[in-house]
C-alpha cells in the first residue's frame, strides 16, 4: 500500500490528468501500465520516495512523543521547579537500573540549579510497580514526592504494597488521603498519558531520559548526564 500511494504521488505530479477519481476501465488501464513501466524504470526514484515518507512519519511520531512528554501537569517534580532544562525520567521502582541510575541523577540535580527534574511514572514491572506509581503521584499531591521517591530509590528489598505505604508513611505522607488520591482518575490519567508518551517515543523498559528533543533509552552515568544537560543547555544559547 504504502509503494502504491508513494507511486501515485510522484505519477500525479507528471500526468495531472490521472490525478482524476472518475477514471473510466481505459484511463486504469493506462494507469496500471505506466505504475509497471515507472517501476521498472524508476525503482530508485520509488525507493527514495518510500525513505522520504519514512523519514517524515518518524519525525511526526517523535514530535507526537515529545508534546506529550512536555505535557507534565500533575508529575512529579525534584530540583528547580522553575529551572530552565528539564530532564525527564521515565522510571519504575522495581527497576534495577533505575537505582543504578537515581544517584548520579541526584548528584547532577543538586550541582545544576537550573535543572528540573521531571518523573514520569512508568509501572511495566509488575503490579507493585502501579501501586508504587500511583502512591508517588499521590505524595506529589501532598508535596513529598522528594522523601518518598528517595525512600523508595534507597530500599533495596522486595517492592510491595505494605513496603509502599511505609515508604510514604516514613516520607510525612497522610496515608489516607494517599489512599483516596492514588484512585483518583487523575492519578490514572497521569499514568496513561506517560505510557502513551513513551509508546510514541519507542520507549519500552527504564529508565528512559529525554533533555529537549534527545532520546535515551537507557541508564547512562554522571559524566553522560553531564553531558547531556550542557548540550542542551548550548542549544537553548
Amino acid at each position: 500500500m504504502r509503494i502504491l500511494i508513494a507511486i501515485c504521488l510522484v505519477l500525479t505530479t507528471m500526468v495531472p490528468s490521472l490525478a482524476r477519481a472518475d477514471l473510466d476501465a481505459t484511463d486504469r488501464a493506462t494507469l496500471n501500465s505506466i505504475i509497471e513501466d515507472f517501476i521498472r524504470n524508476n525503482p530508485e526514484i520509488v525507493r527514495d520516495t518510500l525513505i522520504a515518507l519514512a523519514a517524515r512519519e518518524e519525525a511526526e511520531r517523535k514530535q507526537t512523543g515529545l508534546s506529550k512528554v512536555r505535557d507534565d501537569q500533575g508529575d512529579p517534580v525534584m530540583g528547580n521547579a522553575n529551572g530552565t532544562i528539564t530532564l525527564y525520567e521515565f522510571s519504575d521502582y522495581n527497576c534495577g537500573y533505575c537505582k543504578r541510575v537515581f544517584e548520579p541523577i541526584q548528584q547532577l540535580v543538586r550541582d545544576n540549579p537550573d535543572v528540573r527534574l521531571v518523573i514520569k511514572e512508568f509501572p511495566i514491572l509488575s503490579q507493585s510497580s502501579l501501586v508504587a506509581a500511583k502512591a508517588a503521584i499521590a505524595a506529589e499531591m501532598q508535596g513529598k514526592f522528594g522523601d518518598y521517591h528517595i525512600a523508595m530509590m534507597t530500599y533495596r528489598g522486595q517492592i510491595t504494597d505494605a513496603v509502599v505505604m511505609r515508604m510514604a508513611a516514613q516520607a510525612g505522607v497522610d496515608i489516607e488521603q494517599l489512599k483516596s488520591d492514588m484512585e483518583s482518575s487523575k492519578t490514572m490519567a497521569i499514568i496513561q498519558r506517560t505510557r502513551e508518551a513513551a509508546a510514541a517515543l519507542e520507549i519500552n523498559g527504564t529508565p528512559g531520559l529525554v533533555v529537549g528533543d534527545t532520546v535515551v533509552p537507557g541508564a547512562i552515568g554522571l559524566d553522560e548526564l553531564i553531558k547531556l544537560i550542557a548540550e542542551e543547555r548550548n542549544k537553548q544559547g
